[in-house]
């Protein structure tokens, strides 16, 4: 793929600049950074209105840690295509890791309308509301969840969790158990549902 890609470069802008999108984002999966950002670089310069070269370059940016500079061109790359799904949901992170808890909500909200089935974004739903200390919300987003990933085992121990803190021990114990069915090794489960059978 990458010597394919390469082939592209010395083409038109816009030939350029996608070849040079892929190829920052086949960099970045491989964790090299340096060459992930040369090629955003590369790819941005080639045509500054291409929404996915911005998220890409935005994505090495994040990757290094500058939060505020990834956001610029998260939002810059929604300016271009206000459809760029992938943008919206790492802006999303992006407000997560800044601790601006309301536009992330707000940002996973927006994906949500347009993304209604899309796991990924319910689940970053629920744990912000679990961030809020809104258990009720986050319950409900959780159940949301599972009636798209209903075997998930992880999600199904943390409704136990909530259930277990709102002091529902019935509601608990299902979620607990069901969870324990689908991945009976997790010890915090079979500790929960050891105390519960104990008591």
């Amino acid at each position: 793929a990458l010597e394919t890609l390469k082939m592209f470069e010395k083409r038109d802008s816009r030939v350029k600049s996608a070849a040079a999108t892929n190829l920052s984002f086949l960099y970045y999966l491989e964790n090299e950074l340096a060459q992930a950002t040369d090629y955003a670089d590369l790819a941005v310069n080639s045509d500054r209105y291409n929404p996915a070269a911005l998220t890409n370059k935005g994505n090495t940016v994040f990757a290094n840690g500058d939060y505020e500079k990834a956001a610029e061109f998260y939002k810059e790359a929604l300016r271009n295509d206000s459809s760029c799904t992938e943008a919206l949901y790492n802006l999303g992170l992006t407000y997560k890791k800044l601790n601006r808890i309301d536009e992330a909500l707000d940002c996973f909200q927006k994906l949500h309308a347009i993304l209604r089935d899309s796991a990924q974004v319910i689940h970053q739903i629920a744990q912000i509301y679990e961030i809020l200390e809104d258990p009720n919300q986050a319950i409900e987003w959780l159940l949301q969840l599972i009636s798209v990933v209903p075997t998930d085992p992880h999600i199904l121990a943390r409704l136990g969790k909530l259930y277990d803190n709102e002091g529902d021990k019935s509601q608990a114990f299902h979620y607990y158990y069901e969870s324990y069915r689908y991945f009976p090794s997790n010890i915090e489960v079979i500790e929960w549902l050891g105390a519960y059978y104990i008591d």
